[in-house]
């Protein structure tokens, strides 16, 4: 099997994933009851698995889908707030084709960065569970291996920055503490902090537009030394 097979098989077990009955409950509740807004578009409703270049250096990992985005169209990082700022970001770097994360067929095109998460249902309150992290963690150790070549981790958010050390580099993780901005040299790969674009951080001046293309200028310095 070869890694296009292996991602494609990684890829429909996410989407047939039924361990986290809490998730399984919410994520199909939301989908059938929808909100006014998307009253008229069917909903997705299932895990989400990672996109992008298979072959990037950049891998961002997020913390889980939105209930009315990704658990909507079917795409992580798409059709929400969180969605346009990271699109955004990516396409002013040179990492997308366009600004905007709209649909499965938007024509989206990433280049050199693969995009996952820590969680692939939308949970309750946007905060998974302990369990709810580790039934997932085996989908993106899979990615990790998947993505030989990642040379930057963006981790948007404290769950995603602890829940990489914790998997990858438990001793580092005892060291390392979230910050945004911050940057740690690891083994093969240096991982980079960021709060996390939600709006609960971008509506309340947490994180600004400054400080969040402020990272991304980080990260290509990075790979521009490669």
């Amino acid at each position: 099997m070869d890694r296009s097979e292996k991602f494609g098989d990684l890829n429909q077990r996410i989407q047939s994933c039924r361990r986290c009955s809490r998730l399984v409950e919410y994520r199909e509740k939301i989908a059938l009851e929808k909100v006014r807004r998307f009253s008229d578009q069917e909903y997705w409703g299932k895990p989400l698995p990672g996109f992008g270049d298979q072959n990037a250096r950049l891998l961002i990992i997020g913390l889980a889908p939105a209930a009315h985005g990704g658990n909507r169209t079917g795409r992580m990082f798409t059709g929400d707030s969180s969605g346009d700022w990271l699109i955004k970001a990516l396409y002013q770097f040179g990492y997308s084709n366009h600004p905007n994360s709209e649909s499965l067929d938007d024509g989206l095109v990433l280049n050199d960065v693969y995009i996952t998460a820590v969680g692939r249902c939308a949970p309750p309150a946007n905060k998974l569970l302990r369990t709810e992290i580790a039934n997932c963690s085996e989908y993106l150790l899979e990615e990790l291996e998947l993505i030989a070549g990642a040379r930057v981790i963006l981790t948007l958010g404290k769950v995603a920055f602890d829940s990489y050390l914790r998997m990858n580099h438990k001793n580092a993780g005892k060291v390392f503490k979230f910050s945004h901005g911050a940057r740690h040299n690891l083994e093969n790969v240096t991982l980079v902090a960021s709060y996390h674009p939600s709006r609960q951080n971008t509506q309340t001046g947490r994180l600004t537009w400054v400080m969040w293309t402020r990272v991304f200028e980080m990260v290509r310095i990075l790979l521009d030394k490669e």
